[in-house]
């Protein structure tokens, strides 16, 4: 008898939206609240979802799902328009059958147990988000010459929704440290006055260290975290911000001729991604709590209280290039045409840039040496 969580079956729910007046397939118009048939160019108005966005209880939905796994299995899908059966990639949702090219969508949920309650649809199309890439590539800094003729070449985007988790939660960190004052004190110091060593009196900076400790609180609203591994993580954090403000509750209709993809980053790494995230600004709370002129934190304990959840969608364009037998990734905001990606580097333009600088540094130098200045040494003490 065969796993039941390996055996490949016909997916139950998959889901495709005809064209009312000619039966050709429906894709979402970018920026809109329609429909568009992709052969008459029909419109149909999408019938928006008025289900509240709501955040969810972190710790109550952990407890859940140990209950139950996520089904590891390989979907095989028939396809409603022409009847062929064909495997559904496991990390998608949404995609198209690669017969007809008819759009498909199935369950999330038959793949993950969190499904998405909420997107930003996309509002920026295929094209536009092309010319923002082209602009892009001909601004990068140190690029080979030849790079630009990728500029003026179409190259076939893929839009893509992809999963996203965010968190709110309370926080409240005690901390102990020091808080370090300057104060001046006169000191005699050695200073080179045109190109000789004498002694003088100047008024030199020290510090001064004191213990403290205390607490500080914040409330996090929104931490966003990538919920895939699709793309590196550092090049998707660079397309915010998002206007998570025009969230809208998830409807299969926004997926539409777009492929979509299920997290793969779960929800419990999720929050300690988003850790990582509050980490820095609660030492800068602590830092401007201690005060002074300088701070040290010795030791910093965080809890963390009523902790939410969404699983959203978020719509990127991605595309790439080969370049002197190299793959270059490259994202584009789906909403606002914001791009990141791997670019080419020319060392001969950095050979040269580094070259120039070495010159002026050695210009500087001379012009230094030539002309003489005051020198005044800073020392910097603990007490």
């Amino acid at each position: 008898m065969q796993n039941p969580s390996t055996t490949e079956f016909l997916a139950s729910r998959q889901h495709t939206f005809p064209c009312e007046q000619c039966g050709a397939q429906l894709q979402y118009l970018e920026g809109s609240d329609s429909l568009q048939c992709t052969h008459c160019d029909h419109l149909h108005q999408i019938q928006l979802s008025r289900v509240p966005i709501e955040e969810y209880d972190f710790h109550s939905t952990l407890k859940q799902l140990p209950g139950a796994a996520p089904n590891s299995v390989q979907y095989t899908v028939k396809c409603q328009a022409c009847a062929a059966e064909f495997e559904f990639d496991k990390n998608l949702h949404a995609d198209e059958c690669p017969f007809c090219s008819t759009k498909i969508i199935v369950d999330s949920h038959e793949h993950r147990l969190i499904q998405p309650k909420s997107l930003l649809p996309f509002r920026i199309n295929a094209k536009q988000a092309g010319d923002s890439y082209r602009k892009w590539l001909t601004r990068l800094w140190f690029a080979p010459n030849k790079l630009k003729k990728f500029a003026r070449t179409d190259r076939k985007l893929n839009g893509v929704y992809v999963p996203y988790w965010t968190y709110d939660s309370a926080t409240e960190t005690r901390y102990r440290g020091e808080r370090g004052d300057i104060y001046q004190v006169r000191q005699r110091v050695r200073v080179r006055v045109n190109g000789k060593m004498q002694t003088q009196t100047r008024m030199v900076s020290k510090i001064r260290w004191s213990p403290v400790s205390g607490h500080v609180r914040r409330d996090f609203n929104d931490v966003l975290i990538y919920g895939t591994n699709s793309l590196p993580r550092s090049m998707a954090k660079e397309l915010a911000p998002w206007d998570l403000g025009e969230l809208k509750p998830y409807q299969e209709e926004f997926l539409t001729g777009f492929q979509s993809e299920v997290y793969k980053v779960e929800l419990d790494q999720g929050f300690d991604f988003a850790k990582q995230r509050m980490h820095p600004v609660i030492r800068q709370d602590i830092r401007r709590n201690i005060g002074g002129d300088q701070q040290r934190i010795h030791q910093a304990d965080t809890r963390y209280s009523d902790i939410t959840f969404k699983h959203i969608l978020l719509p990127f364009w991605i595309a790439g290039f080969r370049f002197r037998d190299r793959t270059f990734q490259f994202i584009v905001n789906g909403r606002t045409g914001e791009v990141q990606g791997d670019r080419p580097w020319s060392a001969i333009k950095i050979g040269l840039a580094v070259i120039t600088g070495v010159v002026l540094l050695g210009a500087l130098g001379i012009l230094y040496l030539n002309t003489g200045a005051d020198g005044v040494r800073v020392q910097w003490d603990s007490y």
